[in-house]
């Protein structure tokens, strides 16, 4: 049986959140930003905003110039965030294996579910009348046989839904631009799409079709660079739970190399690490901090997680933190890449041995579940 999956992306999702939540917004250029300060950037924009000359990237100093009447709105991480939890709610009825990939971003495993649904078509039209009747959000669907090519059919085919049918994968990529495939954006590949003008995927399909010359040119990135432009993926839709990484971020809202702004920022980071390490029962073997500046350097270290409470998982995060931070630049984004995951046993202990913090973290736990992670915060006391 081949696999079927779904990719279901509402567009703009950030936007559409916000013009869902003030009426008044809908037909006004609007920009939503990193933060008010002159320094911070647009993140995303209305075609409307566009038409007065904004776009994404751009320093908000620079779009307040170029538009008077844009709004300008700052970027409402609670929202969104609440917003995509009931969306993930949604589709979750439908199938059991479902991969959140972002805001507004999710795979469906749909295999073997022929049976319950006369078509894959009519499943997927079932699933973006529910979202746009309860949620108010316009979505898009692809499906195909893999994650790749359903997630570049959603991106770039207007339609509602489109459906890219088992071995025409290769044929549906290759009109398209070459940056839709994701190795084209390593460094090293990009240098030489834009040097041997490899404007479209066609044309990358014809060089690979060489495994030799495929590999002369591109050495390590040769093999997945191939696969891609087949449409070939071979990787499985996974829950949160099963996902081999764990991904956390923060954008500052102002560029800053202040010490207690960016404790109070590695802490709210590590709480939430440790909150789905606790949530997997998990320690990490891998942890890797990159710390991104505003003149575009980014600095890194590595290390591991033997413990995951709050405690443990904060320390090591502000070790590796400050072995990272040996600039005196300004500081925009700081990332955790977390994995090698090993599972770890809670053995009952016989007589109390949990500390007061230990107790904290379980109580808080509890109240995380229910509500949302950022539904409480513990106190930087001092």
């Amino acid at each position: 049986m081949s696999q079927t999956v779904f990719h279901l992306r509402l567009r703009d999702f950030e936007l559409q959140a916000e013009r869902q939540l003030d009426a008044s917004l809908c037909t006004r250029p609007i920009a939503i930003i990193s933060s008010h300060h002159q320094n911070g950037t647009v993140v995303s924009v209305s075609k409307e905003g566009e038409e007065e000359g904004l776009h994404t990237g751009m320093k908000v100093s620079l779009a307040r110039q170029m538009s008077h009447s844009a709004r300008l709105l700052p970027y409402n991480s609670a929202l969104y965030r609440r917003l995509n939890q009931y969306v993930y709610s949604i589709v979750q009825r439908f199938t059991p294996t479902v991969e959140p990939s972002g805001y507004g971003k999710f795979y469906m495993d749909m295999t073997g579910l022929e049976q319950i649904h006369k078509s894959h078509e009519q499943a997927g039209s079932k699933i973006s009348n529910i979202v746009q009747d309860q949620v108010g959000l316009r979505s898009v669907l692809g499906i195909s046989q893999n994650k790749l090519v359903s997630r570049i059919s959603s991106a770039v085919v207007p339609d509602r839904i489109h459906r890219v049918i088992a071995g025409n994968e290769a044929r549906f990529l290759s009109p398209l631009h070459s940056p839709v495939i994701p190795t084209v954006h390593q460094p090293p590949v990009w240098k030489l799409i834009k040097f041997l003008i490899l404007n479209r995927v066609c044309q990358i399909q014809s060089i690979v079709d060489s495994s030799d010359e495929a590999r002369r040119l591109f050495g390590a990135y040769a093999l997945p660079l191939t696969q891609e432009v087949r449409g070939q993926d071979l990787s499985a839709v996974q829950s949160p739970m099963m996902k081999d990484h764990i991904l956390e971020q923060t954008v500052l809202k102002e560029d800053t190399n202040d010490i207690t702004t960016l404790w109070s920022e590695i802490k709210q980071l590590s709480e939430q690490v440790a909150f789905k390490l606790r949530e997997r029962s998990q320690v990490a073997k891998r942890v890797r901090l990159e710390i991104h500046y505003t003149d575009g350097f980014k600095y890194e270290s590595k290390g591991q997680f033997l413990k995951h409470d709050d405690t443990t998982v904060l320390t090591e995060i502000w070790r590796l933190f400050e072995i990272a931070n040996a600039r005196r630049n300004r500081i925009r984004t700081i990332l955790l890449d977390i994995s090698g995951f090993h599972q770890v046993a809670q053995q009952m202990e016989l007589f109390e041995k949990d500390t007061k913090v230990d107790r904290l973290s379980s109580a808080l736990d509890i109240v995380r579940k229910k509500f949302d992670f950022l539904s409480i915060h513990s106190a930087n006391v001092s």
